[in-house]
């Protein structure tokens, strides 16, 4: 299992980016995807997963509206696409395979004031 996170940046609040999470080493169209984040000083989050198929998409509350999770399992790749960046979505953004322990380097994403 190999995952590659990319898209990270410095960008000024309400902002957005796209982060890509390149796969390999399993079948990718057979599991769902997540994605976490980590904050400094703070516990790994789950904040999107998506189902196998991409048909079924679940958010935490606190990104609810902003964050989109979409896939294409032709390109083995999952997105996060995040609108209207706030300072607290700072942090350190990976994916993840369900039903697995491997993670991704993560990609980092800095929002200023």
């Amino acid at each position: 299992v190999q995952l590659v996170e990319s898209g990270g940046g410095l960008v000024q609040s309400g902002g957005s980016l796209r982060l890509s999470c390149a796969a390999s080493g399993f079948p990718f169209s057979n599991y769902g995807m997540m994605w976490f984040r980590q904050a400094p000083g703070k516990e790994r989050e789950l904040v999107a997963s998506i189902s196998s198929s991409g048909s079924g998409t679940n958010y935490a509350d606190s990104v609810k509206g902003r964050f989109t999770i979409s896939r294409d399992n032709p390109k083995s790749t999952v997105y996060l696409q995040i609108n209207t960046l706030k300072t607290e979505d700072t942090a350190v953004y990976y994916c993840k395979r369900f039903n697995s322990a491997y993670w991704g380097k993560g990609t980092q994403v800095t929002v200023s004031s």
